[in-house]
């Protein structure tokens, strides 16, 4: 039996110039973001979510930059990686402890 819904297309990736030009398109309002995205082959919510972002960068619209986000996600990442080697210390230390009784 076929599945009913639409197939899953694999994930792509674009180059910051790509998105720019995209978010030039929709920005210029010759054509509406949906029909961008048709004429592209690219899905609305992805052009929706790069002119927002776009907007954001410009200060048109409030919300965290791209540098900013990127910033966020280091800092979490590093954040992840101490809470573990916390982990592993911790570990540690109980491990040497009992080893010293």
């Amino acid at each position: 039996m076929e599945s009913m819904g639409k197939k899953k297309r694999p994930r792509r990736s674009f180059t910051p110039e790509f998105k720019a030009e995209i978010v030039g398109l929709c920005q210029r309002g010759d054509r509406s973001i949906g029909q961008v995205a048709k004429d592209f082959d690219l899905t609305e919510t992805a052009v929706r979510d790069w002119v927002r972002q776009a907007e954001v960068d410009a200060g048109q619209r409030d919300g965290l930059t791209s540098s900013e986000r990127e910033e966020l996600a280091a800092l979490r990442r590093e954040n992840r990686r101490l809470r573990e080697d916390v982990d592993i210390l911790k570990r540690a230390t109980a491990f040497f402890a009992k080893e010293t009784r």
